[in-house]
Order: structure tokens, then sequence, then C-alpha cells
């Protein structure tokens, strides 16, 4: 498909159809529970909230008893009493002063009257003075200065005496009261001035305790802040089975969400944003993965497909799950996504595949009162495949599957007696045996459905697993057996060169395996013809010498496509066949093209070059260097640790100038590790020997 649409539309179709198909599967399980009742139904059910909500009302009820038992704030002032005092000495003094005034002289009674008006107008004016009558003004001016000064100080002293203790705005009056009665209980005071003393009295008694509206109101805020929200809580039951629902019950259901006439997209949007994370994640490994276009794209096809059926497999339990009293999401196989995805692609997309798969669980198994996932099984389905993860990496056939299996059993059952210690309820004999014998089953079922599945991915994505490597590298294989009977030499050079290219591909996190079995087919092409191959002639006598340059250039060239058609003959890993096809690239077969040279023939170049294609992949492109290195060095009469060198130095350029590496993503920096390691392993094969005496 890739080819029709090209790479990048593919990556982009697969992730949106994928998105697209767990939104479809997932879209129900965000949705709330909706209910089609009306007020004054009775309830068929026993329902409960289905998620954590402020009551917006009882809040405000709550809140407004509180503001309602805040006490007001007033504000007492002493001054307040010591300037109406202060006032009432200064209407005495204005009085005495004008007796003082007009003592020894003969004023008239009304300008005396006029000249008082005159002097208290100041304090009228300031919006402090006391209005008098004519007559008062007169009783005033009449009285001597002796009781008028006994009588400011009565009066004063009353005021202070009153006014040193809070009246608040209702208390004036009696306070008002209070000292009309000291001065009326006053013998000394004549009964001509009485009227005007009580009138004076009266004036100095003010309120001094005010209400302080900015402390109240901030004490009022401050109640209403410290009221929490009502809530209406997670799994809290807001009608009974069989109970009226009234309007109190009513509104709480609206509140919650959970009648049929409300809808929200807000779990919709929500979905759409997990799915749309998930899918960048993989998208993200995907592309920042460094090999080749088809690679990428099989295993983009393989998470994608595994993670759905993951989904599916998941809500074919979710679905029976209503007929049993215990959680039966603990029986899905936690480990068998990240054991497949391990096993056919690489540990890092397997671990990206671990964390989805448990985290859509999560989704798919909420019992309707978590919050967003069902952390247990999330972290259940976590744990378990971590561990197949990491515990499969030892795996080398497919019956140690089984053995992985029984690690993520054990993890399985650690995890179940963890949960089941952690929670509070009582479990019974019958449930604590059904959580046991889940966990057990989970661990198995994940390497039993891993061995069942591997092969059904091999075949139809074309991908070869660390486990099928494996079995391809059995010396019982039927093409193994057919190399090591009918090319012998062929065989042990393969076996040499699989060394070799091994530990070259291990120096640069390559895939070591894959080139070691490669190798070992690398020149099955060789059992057509095997005695026009040097390793193969063991009666040291060269048919090539008795045939032309050309003859023998076909013979030699074709080994690498005759391989190629023999192995998908036996319909092996399209990585082995591509090995066995590149491995010489369009390198240039130099003997026979110099010896057509010399013949005098006019040769083209291109003539004596293998059809190719180049190497694609790094493990065949050191493959290529270890083959021709091989064959170099035991050429070699006395191999030193320089001559090796020299000669492996030598055919890595000429393999760099000639363009062999063009087209894989082999670094200069891994060239000279690989130039390393190659020289390092031949130094061990090909060490100085003791020579031992006759």
């Amino acid at each position: 498909m890739q080819s029709l649409v090209g790479y990048r539309t593919f990556t982009y179709l697969t992730i949106v159809i994928t998105g697209l198909l767990l939104f479809l599967l997932l879209i129900n399980d965000v949705r709330p529970e909706k209910y089609d009742i009306k007020q004054f139904d009775l309830s068929q059910d026993t329902i409960r909230s289905v998620k954590t909500v402020e009551d917006p009302v009882k809040t405000e009820e709550e809140r407004v008893r509180a503001a309602s038992e805040v006490t007001s704030v007033y504000q007492f002032s002493e001054e307040i009493g010591k300037n109406r005092a202060a006032i009432v000495t200064s209407v005495f003094d204005y009085v005495l002063e004008v007796k003082t005034e007009t003592d020894g002289e003969k004023f008239p009674i009304e300008e005396q009257v006029n000249m008082l008006k005159k002097n208290l107008l100041v304090l009228e004016e300031e919006g402090e003075g006391i209005r008098f009558s004519d007559d008062a003004l007169l009783t005033l001016l009449g009285a001597d200065s002796t009781i008028l000064t006994n009588l400011r100080d009565s009066i004063t002293t009353s005021i202070r005496d009153i006014m040193s203790k809070p009246i608040r705005s209702e208390q004036v009056a009696s306070a008002k009261n209070e000292i009309e009665k000291r001065i009326r209980s006053n013998s000394a005071i004549p009964g001509s001035i009485l009227p005007t003393a009580v009138l004076i009295g009266r004036y100095g008694i003010n309120e001094n305790e005010t209400l302080n509206e900015e402390l109240t109101e901030a004490r009022i805020a401050q109640a209403r802040e410290s009221i929490e929200p009502t809530k209406i809580l997670q799994g809290q039951v807001i009608v009974q089975e069989g109970q009226v629902i009234d309007r109190e019950v009513y509104r709480q259901l609206g509140v919650v969400g959970m009648l049929t006439n409300q809808s929200s997209l807000k779990p919709i949007f929500g979905l759409i944003l997990f799915i749309g994370l998930c899918m960048w994640l993989v998208f993200m490994q995907v592309s920042k993965w460094r090999t080749d276009k088809d690679e990428r794209q099989s295993a983009l096809t393989v998470v994608m497909l595994i993670l759905i059926l993951s989904v599916v497999g998941m809500k074919l339990i979710n679905l029976v799950s209503g007929n049993f009293d215990v959680s039966i999401a603990f029986l899905f196989p936690t480990a068998l996504a990240p054991m497949l995805v391990r096993s056919l692609i690489n540990e890092r997309f397997a671990i990206l595949t671990a964390f989805l798969t448990a985290a859509v669980a999560g989704i798919v198994f909420q019992e309707g009162y978590s919050v967003v996932f069902q952390m247990e099984i999330t972290l259940y389905i976590l744990f378990g495949g971590l561990a197949g993860l990491y515990v499969i990496q030892g795996a080398e056939k497919r019956s140690h599957l089984l053995q992985t299996s029984m690690s993520v059993v054990g993890v399985n059952v650690a995890f179940m007696s963890f949960y089941l210690l952690m929670t509070q309820s009582d479990y019974g004999v019958s449930e604590l045996l059904f959580y046991g014998i889940a966990a057990v089953t989970s661990g198995l079922l994940s390497g039993a459905l891993t061995i069942g599945l591997l092969p059904f991915f091999e075949s139809a994505f074309g991908l070869i697993s660390a486990m099928k490597l494996i079995e391809l590298s059995n010396p019982n294989h039927p093409l193994l057996k057919k190399i090591l009977t009918e090319t012998p030499g062929t065989y042990h050079h393969s076996v040499m060169v699989a060394n070799l290219a091994d530990a070259a591909c291990e120096s640069i996190g390559a895939d070591g395996l894959l080139a070691r079995v490669g190798c070992y087919y690398h020149d099955i092409g060789k059992t057509k013809r095997p005695g026009f191959f040097i390793e193969n002639q063991m009666s040291h006598t060269n048919p090539h010498d008795s045939l032309p340059p050309e003859t023998s250039r076909d013979i030699i060239l074709s080994h690498g496509n005759d391989g190629a058609k023999l192995l998908q003959k036996y319909k092996m890993p399209k990585e082995i066949i591509d090995i066995a096809q590149q491995h010489h690239g369009t390198s240039l077969l130099k003997y026979f093209y110099h010896k057509a040279k010399e013949d005098g023939k006019l040769v083209k170049e291109e003539e004596y070059r293998y059809a190719g294609p180049k190497p694609q992949k790094k493990e065949t492109a050191i493959i290529a260097i270890a083959d021709s290195v091989e064959a170099a060095v035991r050429s070699m009469k006395q191999p030193t640790a320089e001559k090796i060198k020299e000669i492996v130095q030598s055919i890595i350029k000429d393999k760099l100038h000639d363009g062999q590496f063009d087209e894989c993503d082999l670094t200069l920096k891994e060239l000279r590790t690989v130039e390393r390691v190659l020289c390092e392993t031949l130094n061990g094969i090909f060490h100085s020997r003791i020579e031992y005496p006759q």
C-alpha cells in the first residue's frame, strides 16, 4: 500500500484510521450514564453520582448562613466624649464671657443676648453648635456666674462619665435620659435654669461606638470563603431504588449531569485529546527510528494492529463483566501486547505499547465511579507488561515464552496481593481464589497467545523475530544442511563471516543476530555450482582456468540472485533474502575483469559488476565487509596484525570509494568501529601458533 500512496501519506493514514477506530471503541466508555426520569417518579434503580461535583445551591446556602452569623464590628472612640464635653464647656464659657464683658456697664439685655448669639454662632457654623431660644439665653445670662460655673463642671463631668462607656445609636436615647435624670436630681441647680441645663446635658450625649462597615464586610467575606464548597461525591447515593424523585433529588441529578436532557461534549473532547496524544507518541517513535521506510511501515502497522486487537479483547471481557460479582478484567493477558511487539520489532516500541495498552485498559475497565482511569487495572497491566517485556529478552526459542510467562504470573500475583491488601474490603475465600486464578491465567495466556500469534504476524507482515532467527540458525535446517553437505568450504566460510559480522554489528548497536543468521545463508547460491568457487575446490583444480572470462563472470555474478531465488522458494524471511542478494552490492568482479582486459577484449566495467542492489541496511553492509575481509585474510600465507589491519582498511576504503555504502545509514564513525572490531576478531582467529617438535 505504501508504494501506492507514499510513505508519509501511509503513515498519516494509518495513524488517523487507528485513532478513529480507538475513538469508536472507547466513546461509550467515557460517556456518563444518563437516566430518563421525571420529577415525582419512583426511582427504578439506586442512582449514584458518577463524578464528584460542586453543588452550587447548597454551597450558597451554607455561605449565606455563615455570613448571617458574623457579628457587626463596632469601633469605640473616647475622643467623641471629650469633644462633646468640650463643646458644652464652650457654651458655658461664652455665657460667662458675655457676662464678664457687660459687667459694670449697663447693656440692655437684648444686646447681651445678641452678643451671646454671635459667640455661639461660631459653634453652629462648625456643625457642633446647639440652638437656644432667646428665653433660654436670657435664663443663662440672668444666672449667677458661680452657679453657671458649678453647672458647667457638673454637666461636663456627667457627660465624660456617661460617654466613657460605649454608646451605640440605639442606646443614645437611654444615655440622654440618664444625664437628664442626673441633672434634675441635682438640688443645687435653680429651677429657672433647669430646663436649659437639661437641654445642654442631652445635647452633650451622642453615640461613640459606630459600625465599621469595611471591617464588617471583610469578616463576612472571610466567613463566606471559609465555607468549603458542598460537593456531591463520586459514588454517593443520590436516590435509593423505590424512592420518590423530589425536586431536590432531581436538581442533584441535574447538577451531576445524569439526566437524558443534558449533554456534554467535554468527555468527547477529552477522549480525542487522549487518543491524539497516544497517536503522537507512536508517530514520534516511528519517525525517530533510524531504519528504512519499509521496516518503519511494518512496525507502525503491527503496533497499531496489536493495540486495536488488545482493545477489542478488553471490550469482549467488559461485555460479560456484568454477569460476575468480581472484576474479571484481571483475566486480561497483561504482557501479550508488549511481548509481541518486543519479539517482532524492538524494545522501545514494546515499552510504548505497554504504556498505551495499560492507559486504554484504565478507560475500558472503569466501573463508572473512577475519576478517569481504573487505576488498579492500569497498573496491573503495566506491571505485567513490563515484566514480560524485560524477561523475554533472554528467550531464544518459542518454548521459552512459556517460561517467560511464569515470570509474568509472579508479577501478576504480587500486584494482586498488593491490591487486595490495600483495599478496605473484606474478601471471602471464593473471591481470593478467583483473583489468584485470574493472575495466573493472565500470565499464562500472555505466553500462550504470543506463541500462537507470532507466526501470523511474521508471515502477514514479513517480519522476523529473534526466536525465528534462532530457529533459522539451527544446523538441522534443510538449507543449512544443503550448504554443509554440498559446499562444506562455503559453510565454513559462512560461519567465519558470521562471527566477524556478529561482533562488528554488536559494536555499533546493529542487529548482530540477524547478521549472524544472514551470513549462514548469504552464499547459498553457490550450492547451484559449488565446484566453481575456490573454497569448495578440494582437488586443487580450478574449472575457471579453462573457461573464458565471460562465462566465469556469469557463474560468479549469478550466485547472489541464485541464492535469493532459492531462499524465496523456501519462504525465508525477506531480511535473509536481501542479505543474499545485496552482500556484494554492485561491486566489481576485478579478477575476471582484468583477465578479460589482458586477453585484449573490449570490455565494459558495468558488465563485470554484481546486479545489486547496494546494501540497504547496516547489517548487510557489514556482512559485505566481513565477507571480503575473511576471504582476503584466509588467502594470506602468514597473516600478522599489521597485514590484517592493512587489508581490512584497504577493503573498507575500496568499498567506500566505490559507493557501496551510499544507500545505507552506516556512518564513518561506525566504519572505524567496525574496522577495529574486525581486526581484533581476525587477530584472535589467525593468531600465531607455537611450533611443536616432531
